[in-house]
């Protein structure tokens, strides 16, 4: 895998770059749909790549090891077998899923012990045991293993989280050497920069992983319940020291402001639930502002969902037809609203590249954030 950088935005950090894999081309700053189960929910691999015009996707270790299992998914010859995308995937380590257990979970050195959220079974998961999952699966781009820190960690409680998160690295990074690819095609790792929300933590994360050889480095533990402010200070403090011939990946984030005032400090690479998961309780993200299209006043309005929209959801059906089915509960409201989400998340970053290279950005994100906070 190798990126290349095309140009850093005048005034900004906002970068537009490319990225190649063997399953093809990324152009960033990207967004990547979250598909937990192999699957984005409620939408057809066909409108993804064709309407929607998602690049590569998100596959989950934790949620893909319990349902299907491994078994399966190597038989199948790895996940883009299994679910038919002949794009790039990502797969998350799970670190996150485990974290949101809760009481569920044990962590120690060796790992995280843990009880399915399906059927209460106890399992492992170890730095060694996640990299052989995720080489089973076949993503293009695999995740570290690491805790992921709650935002409202003291700092003493979030030094030994990143500590072990290092330590769990280096495990990785050996365990990565000693297998290979089951599927023909290369698979990189990226670490994970933790600490919290501490400057200190967080440059002591960001120069450890740069000793570390690899085609792109992550952003995590951040949208787990600090403020905006701090988050958007922990990129600051990280970004700088990140390589800058090599891809930056903000995990689990956000909204569509998040997203523009990431790019601009320097972030390349997004996923985020939002879309799928708001878009199927009734809330619409547009270029204008948000809509909650559950809201009396959409009841008869026969306008398009979205006539500055770039999917064919948009212009095919209305504000009040969707909302009728929104409020019915009908499955058909809730793969509208996620499509057209995704399609916008997918058209705003495509903007963000194109303002990037037209040496526009600032302008235009100063003026975006401003409409996109607006509720409608």
């Amino acid at each position: 895998m190798d990126f290349t950088l095309k140009h850093t935005a005048t005034g900004s950090k906002a970068r537009a770059g490319t990225l190649n894999t063997d399953h093809g081309r990324i152009e960033t700053p990207i967004f990547m749909p979250v598909g937990t189960a192999g699957s984005v929910k409620g939408i057809h691999k066909k409108d993804l790549k064709e309407d929607i015009g998602a690049q590569i996707i998100l596959g989950n270790t934790y949620h893909l090891y319990l349902r299907p299992g491994m078994d399966i998914i190597e038989r199948a010859g790895g996940l883009h077998k299994f679910n038919g995308w002949d794009g790039p995937i990502l797969t998350d380590s799970g670190g996150y899923q485990v974290f949101s257990l809760g009481a569920m979970r044990k962590l120690s050195e060796e790992g995280a012990r843990f009880q399915s959220h399906i059927d209460g079974s106890r399992h492992l998961f170890t730095p060694e045991s996640v990299i052989d999952i995720q080489r089973i699966i076949g993503a293009d781009i695999m995740m570290a293993f690491d805790e992921c820190t709650p935002g409202d960690a003291d700092f003493d409680y979030a030094k030994k989280s990143l500590q072990l998160t290092q330590r769990w690295l280096e495990r990785c990074v050996n365990q990565m050497q000693k297998t290979k690819p089951l599927y023909g095609h290369s698979q990189s790792l990226f670490p994970i920069v933790q600490g919290a929300v501490y400057p200190e933590l967080r440059e002591q994360a960001a120069r450890h992983v740069t000793t570390i050889p690899a085609d792109g480095y992550a952003i995590g533990g951040l949208s787990v319940g600090e403020s905006e402010a701090d988050m958007y200070a922990m990129i600051e403090v990280v970004n700088p020291i990140l390589p800058i011939d090599k891809p930056r990946y903000l995990m689990g984030v956000g909204t569509p402001v998040n997203i523009l005032e990431a790019i601009d400090r320097g972030v390349d690479m997004f996923d985020c639930v939002m879309p799928t998961r708001n878009g199927r309780n009734g809330m619409l993200f547009t270029r204008n502002g948000v809509i909650n299209i559950r809201n009396k006043k959409w009841a008869d309005d026969f306008s398009p969902v979205d006539p500055d929209g770039t999917s064919f959801v948009d212009q095919n059906y209305t504000k009040a037809f969707l909302r009728h089915l929104i409020v019915a509960n009908e499955m058909l409201g809730a793969q509208i609203a996620s499509h057209h989400n995704l399609a916008f998340y997918l058209w705003l970053v495509k903007e963000a590249r194109r303002q990037i290279l037209a040496d526009n950005f600032k302008s235009w994100k100063e003026e975006m954030v401003v409409k996109l906070a607006q509720r409608l």
